[in-house]
């Protein structure tokens, strides 16, 4: 290997060099581990593939073997196991990416304890792919789980799951007449429905909002206050 295989020279300054990140990449199925390849190629050029396989014992009896990292499929149909694959590669001190289809729990913690660096859903651009690489052999940590852009956007914009939910500890009748106003009815409907004056209604309504707001739960808009009703799991 020459030293112009080891290093990526920088357009315009003979000075800077970059290191090149060898990978390899595991999938029975040909076409994504061409595509990945590909995508590589023309935008990665800190980035070399080494090894191309469709088969573990491919893989390992590839002479580029070992590489740095290796983006290795969970599932093959082999008999040899993902815990077995992985801890293979690190003996031979290639880092483990897993990327797979297969999005469970169950598997990513196998990955994981096995000794993955991190374990990829395919539905991340080869991009973001890319991106954990270069993030594994600067020696940074990564996500166990990255998710996609869009995936980080949805899960910053979804209401807070019902662990995450600080109780407001509305009284009965608190609640009661949040349930009814969030339904659209106004303060004076609200204390009809009650059976009670206008200004308990609107003392009650007003008790609420506080209490939310003191648990960092704005709801002084109805809008904010429907969802927090949404998230007490107290709309009728």
């Amino acid at each position: 290997m020459t030293p112009d295989d080891d290093v990526r020279r920088e357009p315009g300054d003979e000075r800077e060099t970059r290191p090149l990140v060898r990978v390899g990449i595991l999938d029975d199925h040909a076409v994504i581990v061409d595509g990945i390849a590909f995508w590589i190629a023309e935008n990665a050029p800190d980035v070399q593939v080494a090894i191309r396989a469709t088969r573990w014992i491919d893989l390992i009896r590839d002479e580029a073997f070992p590489v740095d990292i290796v983006l290795m499929d969970l599932q093959l149909p082999e008999s040899v196991s993902i815990e077995s694959r992985i801890r293979a590669c690190r003996a031979a001190g290639c880092e483990v990416v897993v990327v797979t289809a297969l999005d469970d729990a169950e598997s990513r913690e196998r990955s994981l304890a096995a000794g993955a660096v991190a374990f990829v859903p395919k539905t991340l651009p080869v991009r973001e792919v890319i991106e954990v690489v270069r993030r594994v052999a600067r020696g940074e940590r990564v996500p166990k789980r990255p998710r996609a852009r869009d995936e980080q956007a949805a899960a910053a914009s979804a209401p807070p799951t019902g662990a995450e939910v600080a109780d407001a500890a509305l009284s009965a009748a608190e609640q009661r007449a949040v349930t009814l106003y969030v339904q659209g009815l106004s303060t004076n409907e609200v204390a009809r429905r009650m059976e009670i004056g206008y200004e308990t209604a609107k003392t009650y309504l007003r008790r609420a909002r506080d209490k939310y707001a003191k648990v960092g739960r704005p709801a002084g808009r109805r809008s904010e206050l429907i969802r927090r009703a949404a998230e007490d799991g107290i709309l009728e």
